[in-house]
């Protein structure tokens, strides 16, 4: 009766979407509009787009052959669902009109009503609104897809897809709207974030830590990855993919844009290097893993730095980034805590160290040009965003769990989650 009645819910919701669908008016006002600007938008959003198949492909490698095809599917389905969400609510609680500088109003673009080609001066004055709109949409996409690595190898498929609706609506969407609408109450204290590194990687981390600690340990503690080739791929595909996160978040074909994509290549350039030659002064191997995770780590610390820095700083911001996380890490596996892949010490510490060296070497803003205003609201909203996305996501784990239990059985979890969760298996 129950899946008969999750088809019954998903059909009404479907043929709602369709009933209350927005018609776009092609021959509304497009002056102002730039065909440069409006052609790198369209690349961008398809390049962030790649990165969550890239992250599928990243994580996917990392764990058991029994659960390869599951932890793929957990960052695909994100694909579905939020591209759903996002049109039908998501957007407008994101961009909508501000309630008090934390949320936008559901009503604002219920259904990506008035969400037309025509540019919304708010946002940017120089790409269609639509655009705009689905260039974020990317972004609400691989944010939950990022948790998934802290309870891989245990979690149910069902309960996955409704906890990542819900943290979509309750934890991301404020988080966007209070960092990047112009009435957000983080961007009205100056707090900088050029492309998600708040929004995206320090709530994906906080999450995936509150995850970690909810769903306990795996029966079975393996290291051992099932296909590291994967993992190159994977994160080949991100660092593609991540010059349309970063470069793109400058909304137009400019000079932030190109600075973004220097800084970005850089960053991650410096990580990488520096992860495996930390790994080597410690007479550990210096293995594809290990430079494949550095990468990783110096994207992630450069996204809320990328338009802001010089190329110096941003080999600088990777540098710290790498050793941080990498310690994070060490540390973690020392502790009883079971983050499957890492999640938390890459991209919820690479996120914090991006986020206060941002306010460090911000230009004419940061720490180092004698300003400290920056950096005082930068520590106030690092400790909002950690309480906020960690309890958030703690109640939500709690609310899933009492309406589907969260945790596979024991047998399923032996069987893996291919065969129990999917019907299939990594061949």
């Amino acid at each position: 009766m129950g899946k008969k009645m999750n088809f019954i819910v998903l059909t009404i919701l479907v043929l709602v979407a369709l009933l209350l669908g927005t018609e776009y008016k092609f021959l509304e006002n497009t002056e102002g509009i730039d065909s440069g600007d409006t052609a790198w938008m369209i690349v961008a959003s398809a390049f962030v787009l790649l990165m969550t198949p890239g992250l599928a492909f990243f994580y996917g490698g990392m764990v058991n052959r029994k659960n390869v095809i599951s932890t793929l599917m957990q960052s695909f389905v994100a694909l579905g669902v939020i591209s759903v969400l996002w049109v039908v609510v998501g957007f407008s609680l994101a961009f909508g009109d501000s309630i008090g500088g934390i949320i936008g109003n559901p009503l604002t673009y219920f259904n990506f009503r008035d969400v037309t080609v025509s540019p919304n001066p708010d946002f940017s004055s120089t790409i269609p609104f639509l655009l705009f709109a689905l260039f974020q949409l990317k972004f609400a996409i691989i944010t939950p897809a990022l948790i998934t690595g802290s309870f891989a190898e245990r979690v149910r498929f069902r309960s996955y897809i409704l906890f990542i609706t819900l943290f979509s609506l309750v934890i991301y969407a404020p988080l966007a709207h209070m960092t990047w609408h112009p009435d957000g109450l983080l961007r009205n204290w100056g707090v900088l974030d050029f492309a998600g590194g708040t929004v995206v990687h320090m709530s994906a981390g906080f999450a995936a830590l509150a995850g970690a600690f909810f769903l306990g340990k795996r029966k079975e503690e393996s290291h051992d990855p099932a296909n590291v080739p994967f993992i190159i791929l994977g994160t080949g595909l991100l660092w593609f993919g991540w010059f349309g996160f970063n470069s793109g978040s400058a909304l137009g074909a400019n000079e932030d844009a190109v600075i973004a994509f220097a800084n970005t290549n850089l960053a991650s350039a410096s990580a990488m290097i520096t992860w495996i030659f930390y790994e080597r002064f410690f007479d550990r191997k210096m293995s594809a893993l290990g430079a494949c995770i550095g990468a990783i780590v110096g994207l992630v610390a450069i996204t809320p730095a990328a338009g802001f820095v010089t190329i110096g700083q941003s080999i600088f911001i990777g540098f710290v980034a790498a050793i941080t996380s990498n310690f994070a890490i060490h540390l973690k596996n020392k502790s009883d805590l079971d983050d499957t892949l890492d999640v938390f010490p890459s991209h919820g510490v690479g996120g914090i160290v991006g986020m206060i060296l941002t306010a460090v070497f911000a230009k004419e803003v940061g720490l180092i040009y004698g300003e400290t205003t920056t950096f005082i609201y930068h520590m106030i909203a690092l400790v909002i965003v950690a309480v906020f996305t960690f309890g958030g996501s703690w109640l939500l784990y709690k609310v899933v769990d009492l309406i589907v239990p969260l945790r596979v059985t024991e047998s399923q979890e032996e069987r893996g989650l291919d065969a129990s969760q999917h019907g299939e298996r990594f061949v």
